[in-house]
């Protein structure tokens, strides 16, 4: 008995030691990075295959909540962008329809495992697409109503789903101040409109002349 102890366990016995250090070592270092670990991730929603000629006619499209776990190596250095949620929209057609949101939609690296994704549905609204002109007015402020304005571009094409277009009458400019002007000025400017679902195609420099009305004289034409 002692000779097989003397054998199997004195024999070399520091080169043993050191290596059972060693090992214990490295497993109380690799130790931490492997347990699991959860985060949550505030990510985007990536819509695909949107038929042409429709567009997404719901104002506010929420982002995924989405707790992933994993390593905790793995999960101490994930971003943002390493995580989305993708919602296939190839059938979509004018209209409503709820999507579902699961862990099959989630896009992320392959050593972690989803948990939880919020909201579990998505509803959005369909329209189809309208690309129109509409007049620019010009917003003049610090002269009098009969003060007479000039806008070059008259028009500008805006985009968008159907309804949202047809809802609207006229683009805008940025306010413009003419006060003080005596005789004839002209401002460059922007122009916008007000629904954020629908956008001008070109966005373009506006200048918008103001024509002061003399006393006693005709309105310019």
């Amino acid at each position: 008995m002692i000779s097989l102890f003397k054998r199997y366990v004195l024999h070399n016995f520091w080169i043993k030691a050191l290596s059972l250090l060693m090992a214990g070592g490295l497993w109380w270092f690799i130790l931490p990075d492997d347990q699991p670990a959860e985060v949550a991730v505030r990510a985007p929603i990536v819509f695909l295959r949107l038929p042409q000629q429709l567009e997404i006619s719901t104002e506010n499209v929420p982002e995924a909540q989405i707790r992933v776990r994993g390593p905790e190596r793995i999960v101490r250095h994930l971003l943002a962008s390493d995580v989305h949620a993708e919602i296939d929209l190839g059938d979509a057609k004018p209209g409503e329809k709820t999507f579902d949101l699961s862990a099959l939609q989630v896009r992320h690296p392959r050593e972690l495992t989803v948990v939880q994704v919020v909201p579990s549905q998505v509803h959005l609204a369909f329209d189809t697409a309208l690309t129109r002109d509409v007049e620019i007015q010009p917003n003049v402020i610090g002269v009098p109503p009969s003060t007479h304005l000039q806008v070059d571009p008259e028009r500008i094409t805006i985009t968008g789903p159907r309804h949202h277009v047809e809802r609207v009458q006229a683009a805008k400019t940025d306010p413009v101040d003419a006060a003080g002007t005596a005789d004839r000025a002209t401002f460059v400017t922007n122009v916008y409109v007000a629904d954020p679902l629908v956008q001008v195609v070109q966005p373009t420099a506006v200048h918008v002349t103001v024509i002061m009305q003399k006393p006693g004289s005709a309105p310019a034409h």
